[in-house]
């Protein structure tokens, strides 16, 4: 076999979604937008000194950087995504991207809490009219960016390709949303009941929730990260599928993520009459999508064979 001969059974690691670039485009629209409406609600909050306003402003900030690390996230995976250096491909890189905005998720719920509570103790009298009308505007903004990452997300999210750098995005343009909207129903509370309370109460409940989806994102994006995020019914399955009615036994069993849809296979055989590698691999193929598959046959020694060991 000439070298140049093995470029034949050669295939690329790229497992890029297609609609990466229409994704990072939409996510640099919502930071143009989430960036614009920071700006406005941080000063609108220390001038009408309203807690939930300020908070909102704040939250949208650290959500405009987070967001920012999509993008680069987005950038950075299209533009190394034939890199030799990658085993794998850049996929993950969006993982990562997901990952760290969900760790700038659960700062900002810590930090909205320990503002919001600080305010309960020693709360500030505050503008309601302009404050209401600002807090209008960012919840129609926010409302608008969630529009924009909302079809992508549902179609990755209902096709199980599991954009987690998408999902990251979108989680954090509904948390704007959800603060936005308790920043209106706590100073439509203080304004015509006088519950000025409520302002600090809705940051901290607020907050709670944040920190759930932070959670929530952490763990997803870390199980990937961690190779751990293979369903055990589908390792069962395949175990199954490659044992068979054979005397084949999967002694070594090993199953990652390297793409939204695409899986990566090691495995270990053994068997007192093996079949080759190939047959394996078509016995996994006809049921399952893997992406890469690497095949290691054992044959177990026959009595005469140890007898003469």
């Amino acid at each position: 076999m000439h070298k140049e001969q093995p470029e034949k059974w050669k295939h690329e690691h790229n497992y890029l979604p297609a609609s990466l670039r229409e994704s990072e485009r939409n996510t640099r629209w919502v930071i143009g937008l989430t960036a614009t409406m920071m700006v406005v609600e941080i000063a609108a909050g220390s001038v009408f000194n309203s807690m939930a306003l300020l908070a909102d402003g704040w939250h949208m900030a650290s959500h405009a950087s987070a967001l920012s690390i999509t993008a680069f996230a987005y950038f950075y995976a299209r533009r190394h995504a034939n890199d030799t250096r990658y085993s794998f491909g850049t996929w993950k890189v969006g993982v990562l991207g997901g990952f760290s905005s969900a760790v700038v998720l659960a700062v900002i719920a810590i930090l909205i809490a320990w503002e919001s509570f600080g305010r309960f103790l020693d709360p500030l009298v505050i503008s309601f009219d302009e404050a209401i009308f600002v807090a209008c505007v960012g919840l129609v903004v926010n409302l608008v960016s969630a529009w924009i990452l909302r079809d992508q997300h549902e179609e990755h999210h209902g096709g199980h390709q599991h954009d987690h750098n998408l999902r990251a995005a979108y989680l954090h343009v509904l948390a704007d949303a959800l603060t936005s909207f308790f920043a209106i129903f706590a100073l439509l509370s203080g304004k015509f009941f006088g519950w000025v309370w409520m302002d600090a109460v809705m940051g901290i409940v607020g907050s709670i929730i944040i920190g759930r989806w932070s959670f929530g994102l952490l763990r997803d994006t870390s199980r990937v990260l961690l190779d751990g995020d293979v369903e055990a019914k589908t390792v069962e399955e395949i175990r199954t599928a490659l044992e068979g009615d054979s005397d084949d036994v999967v002694a070594d069993l090993h199953l990652w993520t390297v793409g939204p849809k695409n899986l990566a296979a090691i495995v270990s055989i053994v068997s007192h009459d093996p079949h080759p590698p190939g047959y394996y691999k078509a016995v996994v193929s006809e049921r399952f999508s893997l992406a890469h598959m690497t095949v290691e046959v054992i044959r177990c020694p026959t009595e005469d064979e140890k007898a003469m060991a």
